[in-house]
């Protein structure tokens, strides 16, 4: 089985376009979407009804929780804040039912997929949660792999039952290793935060035991554009370059 994993749309329907194209040519199985496919971007009823058209299983991230339940948007930044009541006025009320019915995690084919961190967070970051806190995910969780976005960086974690192993992810094949569970975090289709501003996403091959990332270009002026023009806050467009 082939699993495309996206994560962290955040409206820019360009780049997500894009991917979708690039996945539609992997002949992958399934499409599954960590969620965030909302905030900072400039089209998030697009993002959120082709990602309904295409019926592409997503979790909750944090800017779909912060739609859902207001109180969470003091979870947020003053600009990120900002962001996100201009992001649910440009959304239809079908996109606005779809976000607040998103669940905090999905279980399918030996994976569990969530935003943040597992088991069902989408607010912890990767980076927040202990070494402890880690290896007892590990050894709770029944599945072998986690795949999780929310920091928009592309790393991932491999346990042996003893002992954790940080490891870089880059472009290309990755090999996975039979004895070990994994934390993925995958990155981000529509605002990357790493030395690359191409749109990121991977894809498990559960034959192979492999995670292939793919870096995919899009047109990152046009998507600039959009965003002044929506009069969203221009750090979002500053940060795509």
């Amino acid at each position: 089985m082939k699993v495309a994993i996206i994560s962290d749309i955040h409206g820019n329907f360009d780049a997500f376009q894009e991917v979708l194209a690039d996945i539609d040519k992997s002949k992958v199985d399934r499409i599954v979407s960590l969620g965030d496919n909302i905030g900072y971007g400039p089209e998030p009823d697009r993002v959120i009804q082709k990602i309904m058209e295409r019926d592409i299983p997503s979790v909750q991230g944090n800017h779909e929780l912060a739609v859902k339940d207001e109180e969470y948007l003091n979870w947020f930044n003053p600009v990120a804040r900002k962001s996100l009541i201009m992001t649910r006025e440009l959304l239809s009320e079908s996109s606005i039912q779809f976000v607040t019915e998103l669940e905090t995690f999905l279980t399918l084919d030996d994976c569990r997929y969530v935003h943040g961190f597992p088991p069902d967070s989408p607010l912890i970051y990767m980076f927040q949660a202990s070494e402890s806190r880690k290896k007892q995910i590990f050894e709770e969780i029944p599945q072998r792999l986690s795949f999780i976005g929310h920091t928009h960086t592309l790393e991932m974690i491999g346990y042996d039952g003893k002992i954790m192993e940080y490891i870089d992810l880059p472009q290309g094949i990755t090999s996975l290793e039979g004895n070990k569970k994994y934390i993925i975090n995958i990155g981000s289709v529509g605002q990357p935060r790493d030395t690359s501003n191409d749109a990121k996403y991977v894809i498990w091959d559960s034959s192979a035991d492999t995670i292939e990332v793919r870096f995919i270009s899009y047109d990152i002026a046009a998507v600039v554009q959009k965003i002044k023009v929506a009069g969203l806050p221009e750090d979002h467009a500053n940060r795509l370059w």
